[in-house]
């Protein structure tokens, strides 16, 4: 598998996009779709990306798999998204370079937790779990994990990340293992049929590495303190699965500006 492009739309004028170039324009898969749908109810017309972004609602999801409320919203948000209509843009990061740039406290409260804080937060989380259907150890054997390769691969394999965290998430919160350890990720790879050597060939390429890096520092940029950080049509920012009833919100809200 080639490592994915982290080109971004190459449009000379993205206002006045023809029938025949809005994908080399940077469109993604749903815009596309909105675009077919529009002309065939309109021939000859023209759409900008402005147009096809009113039509499609997007989600960009910035994600590290060493988080237990991160791989709940991560299972949680994918229905959601289907149900109406909503695209998801996955952001793979590094937490811990968040907590080290902005949220240090972090750490203080692993140091000397509330104990009926948190008391309260392993229940809390086992409830969510049993409501997701998952399985989730917490805290797991190794805790906090270095999660830097898993999250690589999920750069590499680009849009075909999913199944690969998925598995990452499940090893780690449902099957106790170090994801920090090749063997474990090399059972990952075999498990959702990406190619072994190809796999820790990619994530070893200082290209990757970048691009994991400007992710991590792009969503601190936006405002972001923790994962999983996600943001609904660029501006509007959430944290944490709780949230997820006010994101479907936010979505029929910009469904409903759009009709």
């Amino acid at each position: 598998m080639a490592a994915p492009s982290f080109r971004g739309a190459r449009s000379a004028n993205p206002e006045s996009i023809g029938p025949r170039n809005e994908r080399q324009n940077g469109f993604s898969g749903a815009q596309l779709r909105t675009i077919v749908r529009a002309k065939k109810a309109r021939p000859g017309m023209t759409m900008t990306r402005q147009d096809a972004t009113k039509e499609t609602p997007m989600i960009e999801f910035f994600f590290d798999c060493s988080s237990p409320w991160t791989y709940l919203a991560f299972h949680n948000i994918q229905p959601l998204a289907k149900e109406v209509g909503a695209e998801i843009v996955w952001r793979p990061i590094l937490v811990g370079g968040i907590f080290n740039t902005v949220n240090p406290s972090v750490y203080a409260q692993r140091e000397k937790p509330v104990p009926l804080k948190a008391r309260y937060m392993k229940k809390d989380l086992q409830d969510w779990a049993r409501s997701a259907g998952l399985a989730i150890k917490m805290p797991p054997t190794v805790f906090p994990v270095n999660s830097v390769k898993a999250m690589r691969g999920c750069i590499w394999l680009g849009k075909d990340m999913v199944p690969f965290a998925t598995g990452v998430f499940e090893a780690y919160w449902g099957e106790d293992k170090d994801i920090s350890q090749d063997v474990v990720l090399a059972e990952i790879c075999k498990k959702v049929g990406v190619d072994e050597a190809k796999f820790f060939a990619g994530i070893a390429e200082q290209g990757i590495k970048d691009q994991l890096k400007a992710n991590t520092e792009e969503v601190v940029a936006r405002g972001g303190f923790g994962s999983p950080t996600i943001f609904v049509n660029k501006t509007d920012m959430y944290f944490g699965n709780d949230r997820l009833p006010l994101i479907r919100e936010a979505l029929m809200r910009t469904k409903a500006s759009a009709a």
